[in-house]
């Protein structure tokens, strides 16, 4: 048997482990603005419209637990438009864009919040061809008021602390 170099092993497992990761996360969204017919993860909604508001949603709260608020920004700019094409009720619409035009990270959280509010009516009041949302919660966020989010995943990915307090947070409920 041919010896193998252990650097060298290190090196070809990285190599491997992040080329799958990237085709993993290019496979869940798409940023290039394309129509999407399901949205991101396991729910996927009977009206593609609302299902295509959800996938930007999701990309917002995503940048929000990445801390990244230039792709916030870019993830609240397609919610809005998606929400208009869905003929969402109007404050969201509205928060989505004030969103959608605010740099500052500590802003766009507190804008989330509201906004999630918003999406969970509407969502409710959609119907689910498949899978579940998540209806989670940080007592925390907010200044301890507590916020929520929705979330195609059970484990928590807090949005509004980020890496700082990634896990912090419950699921409240499920929607099916």
């Amino acid at each position: 048997m041919k010896n193998l170099n252990p650097l060298n092993m290190k090196t070809k497992m990285i190599g491997i482990c992040l080329t799958m990761a990237s085709l993993t996360l290019s496979a869940q969204h798409d940023h290039a603005g394309g129509q999407k017919n399901e949205p991101t993860g396991t729910a996927t909604f009977k009206d593609t419209k609302m299902g295509n508001a959800y996938s930007h949603y999701l990309h917002l709260k995503n940048a929000l637990v990445a801390s990244n608020p230039v792709e916030a920004k870019a993830g609240a700019a397609a919610l809005k438009q998606s929400l208009t094409d869905a003929k969402a009720p109007a404050a969201a619409v509205e928060l989505a864009s004030k969103t959608a035009t605010t740099s500052g990270l500590d802003e766009q959280r507190k804008l989330f919040s509201s906004l999630s509010n918003e999406m969970k009516t509407w969502v409710n009041g959609g119907k689910l061809s498949a899978g579940v949302i998540y209806w989670e919660f940080c007592p925390m966020a907010n200044n301890n008021t507590g916020a929520y989010w929705l979330s195609n995943e059970k484990e928590i990915k807090n949005p509004y602390f980020g890496d700082k307090m990634l896990k912090c947070g419950r699921v409240k409920e499920t929607i099916q």
